[in-house]
């Protein structure tokens, strides 16, 4: 890898994460994730529940800090630089909350204020917003009252009411019926043509497919392969995304299979 990312894209390196779990002791969600992305471009993390995406994308967005490894941000270390990353970032969680009892205009101008943008800027920015995502009609309306599509509209334009360089976005189609789900695609996708760098966790092949320059097969926490789609696919021989992901898959769990035979035999053997 380079030793500086590029002025406005996404490397990390060799990320890792440890968490401490009472009944389990230390669970590995993260071994030495490592990938770039750049400006114009979709990256996709592909993986099932659990595979390591969020825990990833959370120490990206200097929600977590590394175990091990850092990564840098528009240049800037997600260790020794948070607030600088926090600033450059837009960031939208799976399970990102809504205020009951403020206005989507509301919403988006308090997390505008947070950001630092001063009452001019943020009125620019809030109306180009609500005009993109078609938001207009519903700008005051309670959080409490709002539709599931209303709340995602909200989460979106409050992730880029600064208008960041950068973009991740964990999942954010999960739970979303096929017309909104649309629509947030078709969003992340005009950000990647007004050329943002933007980050994409999925456990949809079809969502992978239609929206990613590159993909990286995450599992169990570590990724398996990355490439464009077609790599993937010339890679592993396979007619299909999704049977390229589950191959990749069936082989890595051979493998650990065979190392832990390997490692049982050799303990048996030292006992004798």
């Amino acid at each position: 890898m380079t030793d500086r990312t590029d002025e406005q894209g996404v490397e990390a390196r060799a990320l890792r994460k440890v968490f401490y779990d009472t009944r389990r002791g230390e669970v590995l969600a993260v071994d030495g994730v490592s990938f770039t992305c750049r400006p114009g471009e979709v990256f996709g993390l592909l993986g099932t529940n659990g595979a390591g995406k969020t825990t990833t994308l959370r120490m990206l967005g200097t929600v977590l800090t590394p175990t091990a490894g850092t990564a840098l941000i528009a240049g800037h270390d997600v260790v020794r630089e948070p607030e600088a990353v926090r600033r450059r970032i837009g960031y939208m969680s799976s399970d990102t909350g809504i205020y009951s009892r403020m206005t989507a205009g509301e919403m988006v101008d308090y997390f505008g204020r947070l950001h630092g943008l001063d009452e001019a800027d943020l009125a620019k920015r809030r109306e180009a917003v609500f005009a993109m995502l078609g938001m207009d009609a519903f700008r005051d309306v309670l959080g409490a009252k709002m539709s599931t599509g209303m709340k995602q509209k909200v989460s979106l334009a409050r992730t880029i009411v600064h208008n960041p360089p950068i973009l991740i976005f964990d999942e954010p189609t999960a739970g979303l019926d096929i017309i909104v789900a649309r629509s947030v695609i078709d969003f992340i996708a005009d950000c990647r043509d007004r050329n943002k760098c933007v980050i994409f966790s999925t456990h949809v092949m079809r969502e992978a497919e239609k929206l990613c320059d590159r993909i990286a097969i995450i599992h169990q926490g570590r990724i398996l392969a990355e490439g464009s789609h077609q790599d993937l696919l010339d890679r592993t021989g396979q007619p299909d995304l999704e049977e390229a992901f589950f191959s990749l898959v069936r082989l890595e769990e051979a493998r650990e299979s065979t190392a832990e035979n390997a490692e049982g035999a050799e303990k048996d053997g030292n006992a004798l």
